[in-house]
């Protein structure tokens, strides 16, 4: 696994958000998978920021990025993937995404 292939992984997820199928976009995760949402389900989503650290079958792609709706409105977030390694294919175990915390605290 390197850092460009757990890159992709991201590009297959938000790939299958466009498709508006969920049986698509639940193809990402492992069977006893979580996903802890941000503000929509059909957000599109760019990275701003990220770390990658790669250990034995699993991998971790934690930063930022940005959500843009189709009303031309964004929404800066942080997200956590947690990668692993399911019977040869690489599925998402936890997915974390929240708000950046700065915007709600600035209000």
């Amino acid at each position: 696994m390197t850092q460009a292939q757990v890159g992709a992984l991201f590009d297959r997820w938000n790939d299958s958000l466009r498709t508006l199928d969920p049986d698509k976009v639940t193809a990402n995760y492992a069977p006893d998978g979580v996903l802890l949402p941000t503000v929509s389900n059909n957000p599109r989503g760019t990275i701003d920021k990220r770390i990658i650290r790669i250990g034995c079958n699993v991998a971790q792609d934690v930063g930022t990025y940005t959500f843009k709706f189709k009303d031309g409105t964004s929404v800066h977030a942080r997200y956590t993937y947690v990668y692993e390694l399911v019977n040869g294919q690489w599925l998402i175990a936890h997915h974390h995404s929240s708000a950046m915390p700065e915007a709600v605290a600035g209000k």
